[in-house]
């Protein structure tokens, strides 16, 4: 090989050993080497047209986002999917990588790489050596944007604000400011979100509720006695009638822990007065009847006693 070596070195190292047709020919490869390097049992690798792994076998994932932001051209940012889990917000591997380019840049997708226009180019972008991506909000956003069905986008935003890694308000700005196309389930979750809903799970409860015609209850409401001590914050509340309703699911709870502390909130609820109703996310998806009729037949015999002397405060 002739040209610079060390030059060609460097931008491999910091490139993940990925490298585009433009920045190799610049270190002086010549085309000749890339052919020899490139032929079909050779050492490099296509990824996609013009940009190459110098190395065997699979491409991980560092190796994919730096494989598509360089097919994206200078500028572009990965967000969605990608993003999140290139920011260690989700564990799920992205099956596609999504990046944003200028409205006016023409570059089509390819292979694992789609191409986003975008008139919105973000201001700000988290950095990971030559790797950038868009903030949370944005990524989460464009995430959602891309989902079809309301439980998987009910379980990518409500479990992003349930474990505290995006803030609502955030996600309600960019809401505002993005596309409305596409944006319907987003919207619609969003709205769950700010009635108190704080999961997937919880999100098909209450959709299950407002279908059924039963009394609309506070969702994520904190309960307090009447000395001012906190009792718990049950997912949902119907004050008139002093019940409770918890979606039981270990996932969405945290683990094990999480699952001790809601069998400790159900023994503090209960010897406050307050009659509480389990459910599991299999039972409200396969018996939703038997749910509903569960929690018509407790808010009825709830109405019968006296009042409870418990404050409800809406969901922070």
């Amino acid at each position: 090989m002739t040209g610079d070596r060390v030059r060609l070195a460097a931008t491999l190292r910091a490139q993940e050993a990925v490298i585009s047709r433009r920045q190799a020919l610049a270190c002086g490869v010549t085309r000749s080497f890339l052919t020899h390097r490139l032929r079909p049992d050779g050492p490099w690798q296509r990824l996609c047209p013009g940009v190459y792994l110098a190395q065997t076998g699979a491409p991980s994932v560092p190796q994919k986002e730096m494989a598509a932001l360089l097919h994206a051209g200078p500028g572009s940012v990965l967000t969605g999917a990608a993003a999140l889990y290139g920011l260690g917000l989700t564990a799920l591997e992205p099956a596609r990588f999504d990046v944003l380019v200028p409205r006016n840049r023409r570059r089509e997708s390819v292979a694992f790489i789609a191409v986003r226009r975008s008139a919105r180019m973000p201001e700000r972008v988290i950095r990971n050596g030559r790797r950038q991506y868009a903030l949370p909000p944005r990524a989460f956003a464009d995430a959602a944007r891309g989902l079809t069905e309301l439980g998987e986008v009910r379980a990518l935003i409500a479990g992003a604000v349930q474990r505290g890694v995006c803030p609502p308000a955030a996600l309600a700005r960019e809401l505002g400011e993005g596309p409305v196309r596409q944006s319907a389930l987003l919207r619609q979750v969003l709205a769950e979100v700010a009635d108190g809903v704080r999961s997937g799970p919880e999100g098909d409860f209450r959709g299950l509720i407002r279908r059924s015609g039963l009394p609309a209850p506070m969702f994520n409401a904190r309960l307090y006695a009447a000395d001012g001590s906190f009792i718990a914050c049950p997912d949902a509340w119907w004050k008139d009638a002093g019940v409770a309703g918890e979606v039981d699911s270990k996932e969405w709870h945290l683990g094990p822990d999480g699952w001790q502390r809601t069998l400790r909130r159900h023994a503090t609820m209960s010897a406050h007065g307050i009659l509480v109703l389990h459910f599991t996310p299999a039972e409200i998806r396969s018996s939703p009847a038997a749910v509903v009729a569960k929690i018509a037949g407790s808010l009825n015999a709830g109405r019968a006693r006296v009042a409870l002397p418990i404050t409800a405060r809406p969901a922070a």
